[in-house]
């Protein structure tokens, strides 16, 4: 009995101990809670998207000709600089016109003449000593030799060449002196104040776009700037080999910065969501025609499918499947699955599982 006694009084401390040393130690186990691989993870937030359909164009002139006489000669006079600003109307070139002109004063004499044939005529019926058949012969030849008049003046008119419209006259292809033949080119005529682009959208975007809409504009020539316009016309058919649409819409040319021809990229803003989720792409997982991503709920991985919307500057739309409040998982998803703990690395700045609140010093 003796020695009973002295045995529990030796071991029962030390048991005593070991089982507290265990309690605390699984005390400060679920303190530290589950340890596992670590993964950079970002808090889902709700930002600002602007839905934009993307297309690429060329820029082409509002207006743009090559000036071809209609009729031959030499030339006489040019009244213009090549590169300067013309005016609707305003003389570019004078072909010589000896021989137009000489036409014309021919022609008015006759005209002189019938006119006189026809008074003549009409006076005499006045007085009931003409017929009326010489009345009606004398004046069916005025109306010839008007008509004959007004054929010669017409030629003589196009023997100085004059712009159609305003714009920007081109480089000349021609000197003082060459004779010029019908329907050669001479000069090219640009009106530059305002400009087209053309372009072409998918044709699953066609209930996007309307006549009046809004684009913006972006030219590789010129970095940092941008050019606002609207669509003003869009083709009525579809491109049987491409499902696409063609587009064209105008734009105000800024200081005349922009020129034909030119590569052009195009934005057209078709709407905006205030509180769209946004995830990078990184963060998608395809899986069997759909897509997760890896959601952490204290400390512990997750699948969560989702739904993807449109893609923007390495990011993408979640149009279902997140609320916007969750913690999932950007970079290491390789080595992971659902239901295995993870080490939350958070990159957004942040270090709080959702619900959490940051507690003020001396809290």
């Amino acid at each position: 009995m003796v020695k009973k006694m002295k045995f529990n009084q030796i071991f029962a401390p030390a048991i005593i101990s070991i089982a507290l040393l265990g309690s605390a130690a699984i005390q400060a186990e679920e303190t530290k809670g589950p340890q596992g691989l670590p993964a950079e993870v970002i808090h889902v937030q709700s930002k600002p998207l602007t839905h934009v359909i993307e297309a690429v164009g060329t820029l082409r002139a509002n207006e743009s000709i090559i000036l071809r006489p209609e009729q031959s000669g030499k030339v006489e006079k040019i009244l213009f600089q090549e590169g300067a600003s013309v005016t609707a109307g305003d003389p570019l070139l004078i072909l010589e016109s000896s021989l137009y002109q000489a036409q014309l004063q021919e022609s008015k004499a006759r005209v002189n003449l019938s006119r006189i044939a026809y008074k003549r005529a009409a006076s005499l019926v006045k007085k009931r000593v003409g017929s009326q058949q010489d009345l009606d012969s004398s004046l069916a030849q005025l109306k010839v030799d008007q008509a004959q008049q007004e054929l010669a003046q017409t030629r003589l008119d196009k023997m100085t060449i004059r712009t159609p419209f305003d714009g920007v006259i081109g480089l000349r292809q021609f000197s003082p002196g060459d004779y010029l033949n019908v329907g050669q080119d001479l000069v090219e005529l640009t009106d530059l104040n305002t400009m087209k682009v053309d372009f072409r959208v998918p044709e699953n975007q066609l209930a996007n776009i309307r006549s009046g809409q809004k684009i913006k504009v972006l030219i590789d020539a010129l970095p940092g700037e941008s050019f606002d316009g609207s669509i003003y016309a869009i083709s009525p058919s579809i491109d049987e080999r491409g499902h696409n649409i063609a587009v064209r819409a105008t734009i105000a040319n800024r200081d005349n910065l922009l020129r034909p021809g030119l590569f052009a990229r195009i934005q057209i803003i078709t709407g905006t969501n205030d509180s769209a989720i946004m995830v990078p792409e990184e963060a998608i997982i395809p899986q069997n025609n759909s897509f997760f991503v890896m959601t952490v709920t204290d400390n512990t991985v997750g699948m969560a499918p989702v739904e993807l919307g449109i893609r923007k500057a390495g990011e993408v739309n979640i149009l279902s499947g997140l609320k916007g409040d969750e913690v999932i998982i950007t970079a290491g998803q390789i080595k992971l699955f659902p239901g295995m703990p993870v080490t939350p690395i958070f990159v957004d700045g942040t270090g709080q599982q959702p619900g959490q609140t940051e507690q003020q010093p001396g809290a």
